[in-house]
């Protein structure tokens, strides 16, 4: 009996990618299915960066394909291809930058630079080319978490060059100032701050920019929300009453700006006792769950309060970089690939493929 192409995707079709939520046919990820007598190969590609979730995905594949009659073999190839994605209207493009994700909170003391840190270098594991930028002028502490303060080279003179830490391209104000300088700038030096960290760094060839916020909902978000083109933003809380509240309102205020939330992160969702394995819930439970629903956005995921994550990122080795394979760093790889796929699933810019079309008057 010869089996047809439509068997094979009504076989792939079953598979749900739990990053996606949907199947792979639907999510256009299935570009080609061959046919040569008992043996099927196909290739998939993914919008977004899975190198810790490929052969998963493969096996899953094979196994649903194999179980067709007729099928003695399956041959699966999985990439990724990551594009941009549209952002806010009337923002331009950011050089050598294909898609920016802001990481907010609407308050302090919830974990987000730690965990925008761990983010970029979770994506970067996955296979993506990532930098990140530290948005908070007035506390900048990605150079303390990434390693330390290294003045950024400027080869031209007019721009400067990412100061690159396990392999990760960064920017912050804290590369340019002693550490215990306090900023004290009003409003507008810190939005023209910002501007330029963003728009004078030689970003090279970046999948995401990751973008560390400052808590809040003042000058530095608005200025993100306004003049950079921004493809979406992931809101940190914990899941106390109080953090909730504050998250809601960073919500509200990228819903108002037209930035779209791709997801909650609930972060210190439960403490597990390193003597005796107790679990308690310190700062409550089910919050950031209870919050994704009442918005109708996705809950990404949920990490621990953990003394090894604070640890790692105060001395300069952040978790996903001191230990790529362990527990705390597949949970943040697992977030990582849910916010880049929720991503791909958005509208894509293509505005790079159209010509700059110049009339002159002659």
């Amino acid at each position: 009996m010869s089996v047809s192409e439509l068997q094979v995707e009504l076989a792939i079709k079953e598979i749900i990618d739990p990053n996606l939520e949907q199947d792979l046919v639907t999510a256009n990820c299935v570009k080609n299915i061959t046919i040569a007598d008992d043996t099927v190969t196909v290739n998939i590609e993914l919008g977004y960066p899975a190198k810790g979730y490929q052969d998963e995905l493969a096996a899953k594949i094979k196994d649903k394909i194999q179980a067709i009659d007729g099928i003695n073999e399956a041959k699966v190839n999985i990439s990724s291809k990551i594009v941009g994605h549209t952002t806010q209207k009337g923002v331009k493009p950011i050089k050598g930058v294909k898609n920016i994700i802001a990481i907010a909170s609407g308050k302090g003391g919830v974990g987000k630079s730690t965990t925008a840190v761990n983010l970029a270098l979770a994506l970067q594991v996955e296979g993506a080319n990532v930098g990140i930028l530290d948005a908070d002028i007035y506390g900048p502490s990605q150079p303390r978490m990434l390693g330390g303060a290294v003045k950024p080279e400027s080869k031209d003179g007019k721009s400067l060059e990412p100061v690159v830490h396990h392999n990760l391209q960064s920017m912050s104000i804290g590369y340019l100032v002693e550490e215990e300088t306090p900023m004290i700038w009003r409003g507008p030096m810190v939005t023209q701050a910002l501007d330029q960290l963003l728009n004078d760094t030689n970003w090279h060839d970046l999948d995401y920019l990751v973008v560390d916020l400052p808590p809040g909902t003042g000058d530095i978000q608005l200025t993100l929300a306004q003049k950079v083109p921004v493809s979406g933003a992931v809101i940190v809380t914990t899941p106390q009453d109080i953090s909730l509240l504050d998250a809601r309102k960073g919500l509200r205020m990228f819903e108002k700006v037209e930035v779209r939330v791709l997801g909650i992160i609930e972060n210190m969702s439960i403490h597990i006792c390193s003597e005796c394995g107790h679990e308690e819930h310190i700062f409550g439970s089910g919050g950031g769950g209870r919050l994704a629903d009442d918005e109708s956005v996705a809950l990404l995921g949920a990490l621990p309060l953990d003394k090894q994550i604070r640890e790692q990122v105060d001395g300069g080795n952040p978790t996903v970089a001191a230990d790529p394979d362990g527990r705390i760093s597949q949970i943040y790889r697992e977030i990582a690939r849910r916010v880049s796929a929720k991503l791909s699933l958005t509208a894509k810019d293509h505005s790079a493929k159209f010509p700059t079309i110049v009339i002159q008057n002659n």
